[in-house]
């Protein structure tokens, strides 16, 4: 039996790919304690400084919740795994995640790519929350979550219509970073990985901590989370190696700390 879960190192990065493609990557109990377990252990592996996250095949990144799993007792795995739904919807990650989505991605499958920082997506993947459609509403986080990230009036028909959106319109609307050919889809999101890696991984790290925190508060509190990371960072070995390498015209040598 194959791994739910496939995972690859690719330098600081680590590509992790649901492989369920009979099942359009849907998410079971085997998927989600996976995924848990994986990202607990890279939340500390000191080595991988970003995650790619895509799904196997070219139908779909993930389409949700394994209902057929759910049915037959696996809901406690699947929704009770460390970090929330797949591993990763309720989860505080500190590190660059990037969705690499691959075809759909509805339901659960949209909240998961949505618990992720960056997006590269296949010309044909569609995104969208149908489960007003079965009577349901989007339990893992899509209705915190895309409000933030689309339009209001966008979000609502989303979640109201439940009908999809495709990758050129998600990208117009700044869901989605990239829109590639499905060819080169783990290509230029290795890429993008790879960009972000060139740089001092704990200035990284603290950059999204920063803009996520500062978002969803008022800036008075914001510019106390600007100062506590600008302290931290500012006195860390990676910004001495960072002019020092500057101005000997060579390439950083990061440690992260």
């Amino acid at each position: 039996m194959t791994d739910e879960v496939v995972r690859e190192r690719r330098g600081h990065v680590e590509i992790l790919t649901i492989n369920r493609p009979e099942a359009r990557n849907a998410i079971n109990g085997a998927v989600s304690r996976a995924m848990s377990s994986i990202m607990d252990e890279l939340a500390d592996d000191g080595d991988c400084w970003v995650v790619i996250l895509t799904g196997s095949g070219d139908k779909a990144f993930s389409a949700g919740m394994d209902l057929k799993a759910f049915s037959s007792g696996e809901g406690g795995d699947i929704m009770g795994a460390s970090g929330g739904f797949g591993g990763l919807t309720e989860r505080d990650f500190a590190k660059p995640l990037i969705a690499a989505v691959n075809g759909s991605a509805l339901a659960g499958g949209l909240e998961i790519m949505l618990s992720c920082d960056l997006v590269v997506a296949a010309e044909h993947a569609m995104f969208g929350i149908p489960e007003a459609k079965r009577g349901l509403i989007a339990g893992a986080g899509g209705l915190l979550r895309l409000p933030k990230r689309l339009p209001l009036a966008v979000a609502y028909e989303l979640a109201m219509t439940g009908d999809p959106i495709d990758a050129a319109r998600a990208h117009a609307l700044g869901l989605v970073n990239l829109v590639v050919p499905a060819a080169s889809l783990l290509t230029e999101a290795l890429a993008l990985a790879e960009r972000i890696a060139a740089n001092a991984p704990l200035a990284v790290r603290y950059s999204k901590s920063v803009m996520k925190r500062a978002a969803e508060a008022p800036e008075s509190e914001g510019w106390k989370i600007n100062q506590d990371a600008v302290n931290v960072v500012f006195s860390s070995a990676d910004a001495r190696e960072g002019p020092l390498a500057f101005a000997e015209k060579r390439q950083p040598r990061w440690q992260g700390k």
